[in-house]
């Protein structure tokens, strides 16, 4: 199976970026105005892409690859974002931060059963969204998982099987964790259209759509086209690398450059 999948995180909705979802000036770079979002939607639909409801039900047949919308955090702009995605008939991924249901900025339960009435897929975006969840033990990343599954599965009475990892830290351990935690889809922050089995779990990679981006740009992504992906996938590896090298210092120098930026 291969698939395009997009990563957003909030849309905010005639309000302030630290309404919905994580606050700070890092988060809102991957915050979108309700118009904003819309009009990335009517290219995505103008492209002609095939937006797949569940990544649980793709087979592997050929042709066009099919999209995937995820959006990451539980921000209480997800159900702005279903209400624009459902104007075209479709339905997305929403990964939720357990720990942080009902509290401010985010969705309460309510919120959280209502996006699964509506028939987009909830999944987990861990239980405390750790910065860097590669460094963590094995033993605390499966209580990353299986915390925050057992919330969601009580809220909406049903499984849990789907995540995506937080912070983009990323190796085999954390895809080890999450198998054995009993998850079968687990999205990561890599580019990438093929996916890769661990121990039954689903590891597929996304794009990762943040302030900027065009409509156009944001389309040409989803319907396939080589040289946007490239560069993301070529600035993502770059990143990989420095986060190996610098560890808590990638952190902090990126989030005094991205506030730097932020006050002028």
């Amino acid at each position: 199976m291969r698939a395009i999948g997009l990563c957003y995180h909030d849309v905010i909705e005639g309000s302030l970026p630290d309404a919905s979802g994580f606050p700070g000036s890092t988060a809102a770079r991957y915050k979108f105005g309700g118009e904003e979002f819309s009009a990335q939607m009517d290219a995505l639909a103008g492209a002609g892409v095939q937006v797949a409801a569940d990544v649980r039900t793709l087979g592997s047949g050929g042709g066009a690859l099919p999209l995937l919308l995820t959006f990451d955090d539980g921000g209480t702009g997800a159900l702005a974002a279903a209400d624009r995605i459902e104007r075209h008939g479709w339905r997305g991924h929403f990964l939720i931060t357990a720990g942080r249901v009902g509290t401010a900025g985010f969705l309460d339960r309510a919120g959280v059963r209502e996006l699964h009435r509506r028939g987009h897929v909830v999944g987990t975006h861990s239980w405390s969204h750790p910065e860097r969840m590669s460094v963590l033990s094995g033993e605390e990343q499966r209580a990353e998982w299986t915390r925050s599954i057992a919330l969601l599965a009580d809220i909406l009475g049903a499984p849990v099987d789907v995540a995506s990892v937080p912070g983009g830290y990323f190796d085999a351990n954390v895809a080890l964790a999450a198998a054995r935690s009993g998850l079968r889809v687990l999205f990561t922050s890599e580019p990438t259209v093929r996916p890769a089995l661990v121990e039954g779990c689903l590891v597929a990679g996304r794009y990762s759509v943040m302030q900027g981006m065009s409509p156009e740009s944001v389309a040409a992504i989803a319907a396939g086209r080589i040289l946007p992906r490239a560069f993301q996938s070529l600035t993502w590896n770059g990143k990989k690398a420095a986060k190996a090298v610098g560890g808590e210092y990638y952190l902090k120098l990126r989030r005094f450059i991205i506030g730097r930026r932020s006050k002028r």
